[in-house]
């Protein structure tokens, strides 16, 4: 069988390609992809790259692979097959994928996002989230509640790297917090931190994203450093 798929070739060259659909191998989950995110990572892959995408003759020491490479790794979608030694999960099942790719050593290890040759799901190869299923070991597969919607489910992958953001930076309930930049991860980053029970100040250009962030009631301040000089009191 085969599926369709959009694929990095070079700079400004991704094609949609079909391609052969992928199997669920040992300890591994086959997913209908259901909605995925294109990432800013993306777009400097399409308009600077190949960045984190291995150029040809060049393959990723981990996945083997270089380019074309399927693209895409902010994605939900449903369980459609469960591989031999998958157990704890069902066929029709909501999941999101966390998309990194790195040695098998290191999973589960502290601080396993900063090992060696580490890449993404995606960009650095093993498929990726914009074409019509990709399979995945069940490690990096986390089921979600049925009542999330799929199309929000698919920004879990940017909201966790809000979320790291926040509680790398020790801010706690009471506390003021500057974000610069109110783009989508700014944007999430604000939302966590106004959980917490912050005062939430964005800086930002752009208008739409300024009426965004205050739409939206993420940033209990914007400032538009065009207009103030963010230095200095109002």
């Amino acid at each position: 069988m085969t599926m369709r798929a959009a694929r990095f070739y070079d700079q400004q060259d991704i094609r949609i390609e079909d391609i052969d659909s992928p199997t669920a191998g040992p300890n591994e989950v086959l997913i209908d992809i259901a909605w995925c995110g294109i990432c800013g990572s993306d777009l400097h892959e399409y308009l600077e790259g190949p960045i984190f995408i291995p150029g040809k003759g060049n393959p990723h020491p981990i996945s083997g692979e270089e380019v074309p490479i399927t693209m895409g790794h902010e994605f939900s979608g449903t369980v459609a097959e469960l591989g031999d030694g998958v157990e704890d999960l069902e066929v029709g099942q909501h999941v999101v994928v966390e998309p990194y790719m790195i040695y098998e050593e290191y999973w589960g290890k502290e601080n396993y996002h900063l090992t060696p040759d580490q890449n993404f799901i995606g960009l650095g190869g093993h498929d990726g989230g914009l074409a019509e299923q990709i399979s995945v070991n069940r490690h990096w597969v986390h089921p979600i509640p049925d009542n999330i919607e799929l199309d929000e489910a698919a920004l879990i992958e940017p909201l966790a790297v809000a979320y790291h953001a926040f509680e790398r930076s020790g801010a706690k309930e009471g506390d003021v917090v500057l974000i610069g930049g109110a783009g989508p991860i700014g944007l999430l980053t604000a939302a966590v931190a106004k959980a917490h029970g912050t005062t939430t100040i964005m800086s930002e250009l752009s208008k739409r994203r300024i009426d965004t962030a205050l739409e939206t009631g993420v940033a209990d301040h914007v400032v538009n450093p065009a207009d103030q000089d963010c230095g200095q009191p109002s």
